[in-house]
């Protein structure tokens, strides 16, 4: 019996040496404070986000269609150039050579045709002669279709003949079209962005052209391609504003409009997105192709209305046995819509270190 009480009596006691010990730590660990912010009035934007390229509204790469050493070049990187200007000039000499062989042949062919009208009327006029004698039954029946079918031979030389000379002249042109292709002119009226080659450098075409030079047309006219989420994809529409910076100008912004959604989708790691243009007027010339450029869509905007931050209407627990802790209220200009609230200060528990 007194062995069963000594047993009760440890447990009381190891019970309350618990309790004394959790009620200290309890009281030491840091306080809760918390944080008064008054609601005030002024403009609240709701908006998402997304990242995009900046790029000339119109882009035309500037190939060759004919293969030979370039010999000659015009512009460089930024020079602006008019339409049908010379950028450069690949070595002409043998184009050259081939639009005298192909005059000559154009010669050949049309001797060859008068050769033929010759012979076909030759054989016209004896066909004529024999048609005579055989009414007056003067030279045998085979004789005059011996001459009516050198006649339709004649004229049968006549008409390949004529084709020969159609087939040189289509050639010479041809030669001469490759000539002239030789200089590499300017087909609008822009600025030259990248040149990708150098004088003496072998340009081959046999398979397709290759890109000599890249010309934008109006650099005072851009364009931001943005990929948007599908989930977001539906929240904006053509017309709508948009806003972006650059990291060139961290401190300005700049404004655009959306001039359409496109519907053709683009899938990265499983991630479906959708390309935004944004149309930008860039007088200043500040604005580069191929810049990164971090966009915000204006969804809605509200003036004069009661706001406050979106942090002080939520609440997050501390993870460790101190007590709660409340996200920071971060100051300065708010972004995002936060809700409709009373006049009355929010209070925002924060945790004092």
């Amino acid at each position: 019996m007194k062995r069963s009480r000594f047993w009760i009596i440890g447990a009381v006691v190891a019970a309350g040496g618990g309790a004394v010990f959790l009620a200290g730590q309890m009281r030491g660990g840091p306080a809760t404070s918390y944080e008064s912010l008054a609601v005030d009035r002024g403009p609240i934007v709701s908006r998402i986000s997304a990242s995009g390229a900046v790029s000339a509204r119109t882009t035309v790469l500037v190939g060759s269609q004919v293969s030979g050493r370039l010999s000659e070049m015009f512009v460089d990187f930024n020079s602006e150039v008019k339409k049908g200007q010379l950028l450069a000039r690949i070595d002409p000499r043998l184009f050259e050579a081939g639009v005298e062989q192909s005059r000559a042949n154009l010669m050949a062919a049309r001797a060859q045709l008068a050769r033929a009208r010759a012979q076909s009327d030759l054989a016209t006029r004896d066909l004529e002669r024999k048609r005579v004698l055989a009414e007056r039954r003067l030279i045998a029946t085979v004789d005059l279709d011996t001459s009516g079918s050198q006649a339709d031979v004649a004229a049968a030389e006549v008409q390949a003949a004529s084709g020969s000379v159609a087939q040189a002249s289509a050639n010479l042109r041809q030669a001469e079209i490759n000539l002239a292709m030789t200089d590499i002119v300017s087909p609008i009226d822009g600025v030259v962005i990248s040149r990708d080659v150098d004088v003496g450098q072998t340009v081959a075409a046999s398979l397709q052209a290759p890109t000599l030079f890249t010309l934008a047309a109006d650099l005072r006219q851009m364009q931001v391609d943005t990929d948007v989420a599908e989930s977001d994809v539906a929240r904006i529409e053509s017309g709508k504003t948009a806003e972006f910076t650059v990291d060139a100008y961290p401190g300005r912004t700049f404004q655009g409009t959306i001039r359409e959604i496109r519907n053709a989708p683009k899938t990265t790691q499983n991630v479906v997105t959708y390309n935004a243009v944004i149309d930008v007027d860039n007088p200043d010339l500040a604005l580069k192709p191929g810049m990164t450029a971090s966009v915000s869509f204006v969804l809605a905007s509200r003036d004069n209305v009661l706001r406050l931050p979106n942090a002080a209407l939520r609440y997050r627990p501390s993870s460790g046995p101190p007590g709660p802790k409340g996200p920071a209220v971060k100051k300065g200009p708010l972004r995002t819509a936060s809700g409709w609230c009373g006049s009355k200060a929010s209070r925002a528990p924060t945790r004092s270190e």
